[in-house]
């Protein structure tokens, strides 16, 4: 599956527009900063399970020596994760069925510590429920509405944010306060803000993070306005996907600032990543990358998804056979795969399958690629789309303009944004839509 759900899930706190910001906790308190290796929490189970997985992460690839690599090897998970969720029931079984493990019951302290370092994302809220004073145990129904993100994503994007000492900076999208602690522990925490529109996941984060001897602001409101009052931010960083740049966060940025966040449609499949960078002289370069991974949308953000009854039809189901010489993209043509997703919207991958699976819920039209030879391939399509012919426009388009990967992101006066290839022969207009407000 071409997603990571991240710290931003959907939730069931109140609109955005009901709620008014209230900063928890001061970030000018004075705090004996602690070092987390000495919490007596951190027990050699979990130094040794951290090392692990910041090994896996090094030997991957997906990170590198700096800050962020020693922030990642010493900031204790449990402690920011003293609880997380398991499924114990199969993908598709519903109602889906949890376990609340808790650090403190030793029974569950293994299973947890191993959940906690896989690099897989980590559920840590349930139906929008309080997190602290929680009683572990079995779940029954409902929704995940909180996670931190895989690993590979966090590492990999802390390292593009370039988070250097005395660094201002707005985490947008709490969750489980990842983010904020690597940020705290490489900035200092007098910069830093975090911002979620769950007002239970700040008020767990806030006393988690003062737990490792951090005090930033955390501050309940909606995450796609910012957070003006400590602005301007050095770096700015939005864990959940939205349709497009909020104007706010642009103008908190700091001069020599940096701002990331996945930019999407209502599709997981193909995820854009929007770098933002505002020069010495205020003035903006944006540009939007084609990636394999990125955040999951945000509060009130419509997802589209590939039901088990959806996924038994496309393999099942009779459709119209066409034998092509017409190769589909790799999927490492990514930019094609994220010019598609805009210019023809409403497309979801099924990444499970063998063979390229694409489908259409909003209308049931779907395609299915099979390869029979050398440069031969049966397409079957049905429904009132023809996913295909889409697929092969866009490519044509996407190989005329030099086969792109990274499109620029152009701000017009009345709001509008653009994202153009360099070359300015493909382009899309960013869809405002819902924003996915947020976390």
């Amino acid at each position: 599956m071409n997603e990571v759900l991240n710290s931003a899930a959907t939730s069931a706190a109140a609109p955005a527009d009901q709620l008014q910001c209230t900063v928890l906790t001061d970030p000018t308190a004075p705090v004996a900063p602690l070092l987390p290796a000495q919490s007596a929490a951190d027990t050699s189970e979990a130094v040794a399970a951290r090392a692990a997985m910041v090994a896996r992460l090094e030997e991957s690839g997906e990170l590198g020596p700096g800050p962020v690599h020693e922030a990642l090897l010493a900031l204790p998970r449990q402690i920011l994760m003293p609880q997380a969720y398991v499924r114990r029931s199969a993908p598709d079984e519903m109602p889906p069925c949890w376990d609340l493990l808790d650090f403190s019951r030793p029974a569950d302290r293994e299973e947890l510590l191993e959940r906690l370092h896989s690099g897989d994302s980590v559920a840590i809220q349930h139906g929008g429920e309080p997190i602290l004073g929680r009683v572990p145990g079995p779940r029954r129904g409902g929704v995940m509405t909180a996670m931190s993100s895989t690993m590979s994503l966090t590492a990999g994007l802390l390292q593009q944010l370039d988070l250097r000492p005395g660094q201002r900076v707005l985490d947008v999208g709490t969750g489980a306060g990842v983010t904020a602690s690597a940020a705290c522990f490489v900035c200092g925490d007098e910069g830093v803000v975090t911002l979620d529109i769950d007002p239970h996941v700040t008020a767990a984060a806030g006393e988690r993070l003062s737990a490792l001897g951090y005090r930033p602001a955390t501050v309940t409101g909606d995450g796609t306005t910012g957070w003006a009052t400590a602005g301007p931010y050095d770096r700015i960083f939005v864990s959940f996907a939205i349709r497009h740049v909020p104007q706010a966060l642009v103008e908190q940025l700091a001069p020599g600032g940096r701002a990331l966040m996945t930019l999407g449609t209502s599709s997981p499949s193909w995820p854009g990543l929007a770098v933002i960078e505002s020069r010495p002289d205020g003035s903006v370069e944006a540009e939007l990358c084609a990636v394999e991974f990125g955040h999951r949308a945000g509060v009130g953000f419509d997802r589209l998804f590939l039901s088990a009854a959806f996924r038994s039809t496309i393999t099942t189901a009779d459709g119209w056979t066409q034998h092509s010489r017409l190769t589909s993209p790799p999927d490492t043509a990514r930019g094609m795969w994220l010019a598609l997703d805009h210019l023809y919207p409403g497309l979801v991958r099924d990444f499970g399958a063998e063979d390229l699976t694409i489908g259409a819920p909003e209308c049931g039209s779907w395609l299915h690629v099979r390869t029979t030879g050398h440069r031969r391939w049966d397409v079957t399509t049905s429904g009132p789309r023809d996913i295909w012919a889409e697929i092969q426009d866009v490519a044509g388009r996407w190989r005329a303009a030099g086969e792109p990967d990274v499109f620029r992101l152009h701000f017009d006066a009345d709001g509008i944004q653009r994202a153009t290839s360099p070359s300015g022969v493909l382009s899309w207009q960013l869809s405002p839509g819902e924003t996915g407000d947020s976390r």
